[in-house]
């Protein structure tokens, strides 16, 4: 069960929902470059070039948490921050989340590492038709904790990715997502490359109408035995 803080319309209300599908878009930047750059970001890793731009990953909904710590197998993941649309009866929401995945597991598998992590996400949900106008001006923006050093890791606007409404698009056919389905959609080259981090601390943040979205947690490796 997820609860939200929801605002819309100047209100506030709280909504507790149980997940029934989730959905990550991988390779979902509009800039060509941007993608190459990510795509070789990855090969750099061993990981294999995507068969298609985008493409569309499904994950058991259960992986999504708002916990603010996230268990691990070994050493080898690490976080992904990414705009998170959530569709509710009423209508389709935004929030913040992490594609968290385990980076070893995706060299030989995409689809399997998606499944070997946790996929955090914030607690605050703005409804989508207050930030759809400016959509492109909204900012990501993560940290991440690596070797006892905080430092910027992520960071760009949403004019890099593909709009919702073009992933949605691409993914149902139509112009709307079912009810309590999540997607993730896409995320940003890593500044200094991929690399694995003891804490992950994300924003989405609306420079026009001046709130934020922000969400942290630790990340726990735990041993692997053989």
């Amino acid at each position: 069960m997820l609860t939200f803080t929801r605002h819309a319309a100047g209100r506030s209300d709280r909504i507790s929902i149980e997940l029934e599908t989730l959905v990550v878009a991988g390779w979902a930047g509009r800039d060509e470059a941007a993608i190459q750059h990510h795509i070789h970001e990855l090969a750099a890793i061993g990981v294999p070039p995507p068969s298609s731009v985008p493409v569309f990953y499904r994950g058991a909904a259960a992986l999504v948490t708002q916990s603010r710590r996230v268990e691990v197998l070994g050493p080898d993941s690490s976080g992904e921050i990414e705009p998170v649309i959530l569709s509710l009866a009423d209508g389709l929401w935004v929030t913040v989340g992490s594609d968290h995945t385990d980076r070893k597991a995706e060299t030989y598998g995409i689809a399997l590492s998606k499944q070997m992590c946790a996929k955090p996400v914030g607690t605050i949900l703005w409804k989508y038709e207050e930030v759809a106008p400016h959509w492109d001006d909204l900012l990501l923006r993560a940290h991440a904790v690596i070797g006892g050093e905080r430092v910027l890791y992520q960071e760009g606007r949403l004019a890099q990715l593909r709009p919702p409404a073009d992933l949605i698009g691409k993914w149902t056919g139509r112009d709307t997502l079912l009810p309590a389905t999540l997607m993730f959609g896409g995320t940003l080259g890593a500044i200094g490359g991929i690399r694995p981090a003891a804490r992950f601390e994300m924003e989405l943040i609306d420079p026009v109408l001046k709130r934020t979205i922000a969400h942290a947690y630790d990340i726990v490796d735990l041993p692997v035995v053989s």
